[in-house]
């Protein structure tokens, strides 16, 4: 079964099969999990920085994927 958090990072897509771009999702897919469990306190402003911080390691994730995979610019 697949958790919201490798679902949001995408945890089996890999095509360069990296072991630092699997180290980088499954960091990330377990920062959202970990996230998902802090208790809704109230309906609305809890859910608003759960959700906010969820995407900032889903954003998190995907920079430092393509910081991990990105090619040499050649001048």
């Amino acid at each position: 079964m697949t958790t919201k958090g490798e679902y949001r990072v995408g945890i089996s897509f890999n095509p360069s099969k990296s072991e630092m771009v699997d180290r980088i999702k499954q960091l990330a897919a377990e920062a959202i999990d970990l996230i998902e469990t802090i208790p809704d306190h109230d309906e609305g402003e809890i859910r608003r920085l759960k959700a906010q911080a969820q995407t900032c390691a889903e954003d998190a994730a995907m920079w430092a994927v393509k910081a991990a995979t990105k090619q040499a610019w050649e001048k």
